[in-house]
């Protein structure tokens, strides 16, 4: 019962730059998908969310900044956190790519290992499981070192994707998520699942959370998907 994978969007269109770093990524345990412009890295968002997005601001078709400004007034996407990496070093640069709302800002050329710590820093904040943080909504606790899912002073049993699907409801309460947000996320985009498949496990989740007399906690958006409160 494993956190799912962290998923790294890389967006740089030098072709050297973009292959080390997506080496560094992911030999740090990320899975990477790289695209060498704007316009490709809004496509492959709209497939399936990333955890992080690092982001080159100088880019053919369509700049970073602006990459930067569709995902941050975008109501799907605009928690995923953003790494702006530029050549431009003046203070000036650094508060325009901030305000676009980056959530840090790279000067290059970069320290990898320093790039490395900003992107942990990043993703403990977005994905706090993954760094072993203890999550909670409520009474539901669950706690990803020992795997161990309680509600109130019982403990729960939950089969390894119910686990998975609990622990991405409870890193983003009250967000919702589509049928295809949940199979990326819980199943990994490498793997076929129909869509339907999600409510047979979000239905034995929520007999899982209710087996004690609990409410279920689980929204159901028609038309949208599912959230936690």
């Amino acid at each position: 019962m494993s956190v799912p994978q962290l998923q790294v969007l890389l967006v740089e269109d030098e072709p050297a730059q973009r292959e080390v770093l997506a080496y560094n990524l992911e030999a740090e345990g990320y899975a990477v998908r790289r695209a060498e412009n704007g316009e490709e890295a809004m496509m492959l968002i709209k497939e399936a969310l990333p955890d992080l997005v690092i982001l080159d601001w100088m880019m053919p078709l369509m700049s970073g900044i602006e990459v930067c400004r569709q995902i941050k007034t975008r109501s799907e996407t605009r928690n995923i956190p953003v790494i702006m990496l530029s050549a431009r070093s003046e203070e000036v640069d650094a508060v325009r790519g901030l305000d676009t709302g980056a959530d840090d800002y790279v000067v290059k050329p970069y320290n990898l290992r320093e790039l490395m710590a900003r992107v942990r820093t990043q993703l403990r904040r977005a994905r706090p499981a993954a760094s072993g943080e203890t999550l909670q909504f409520a009474d539901i606790v669950l706690n990803p070192e020992t795997h161990r899912v309680t509600r109130g002073t019982s403990e729960l049993k939950l089969g390894p994707t119910e686990y998975r699907l609990l622990l991405t409801f409870l890193e983003k309460p009250g967000r919702v998520f589509s049928r295809d947000q949940l199979l990326d996320r819980v199943w990994g985009q490498d793997i076929y699942v129909d869509t339907r498949t999600v409510d047979v496990h979000i239905a034995r989740l929520r007999k899982a959370l209710a087996g004690q007399g609990g409410d279920d906690p689980i929204r159901t958006v028609r038309g949208a998907g599912y959230a936690l409160g």
